[in-house]
């Protein structure tokens, strides 16, 4: 009976640390920028490849916390994920689109960076990546 009673204790205190261990995970929330999604495009597909493209706001030029956001953001295996990043109060386009242009021509100039993971897992940041290049 002793014994029986700390496998008990044993479970339950495995099991509200497990419970504990899965809620406290750190998230896109806990990042500084106050980052908001402002746009999402997610293709159909289900069986193939699945395209995700975000236009996110940041109240600041923080780059480590933009490629934070970018890597908690889904990913699927062959899909791709680009995120844009925009400072808040400059214009921010409402709608995304898929292919190669994601966003319209007069919202490139205020992109601050662009996150993306390809299909292979590859992860590109790319601060003002609309900018001419010198």
């Amino acid at each position: 009976m002793k014994i029986k009673t700390i496998l008990i204790l044993i479970a339950a205190a495995l099991i509200i640390w497990f419970i504990f261990d899965s809620f406290s995970q750190p998230g896109p929330q806990d990042l500084e920028g106050d980052f908001k999604e402002i746009a999402m495009y997610r293709n159909e597909n289900n069986t193939g490849p699945i395209v995700r493209v975000y236009a996110i706001t940041v109240t600041d030029t923080l780059w480590q916390e933009m490629q934070q956001y970018g890597d908690f953001m889904p990913h699927t295996k062959y899909g791709n994920t680009k995120v844009y990043f925009f400072r808040q109060g400059s214009p921010v386009p409402q709608q995304v689109t898929p292919g190669e242009e994601n966003i319209a021509a007069a919202y490139q100039e205020h992109c601050l960076a662009r996150y993306e993971k390809d299909a292979m897992g590859q992860v590109s940041f790319v601060r003002q990546p609309f900018q001419p290049k010198n």
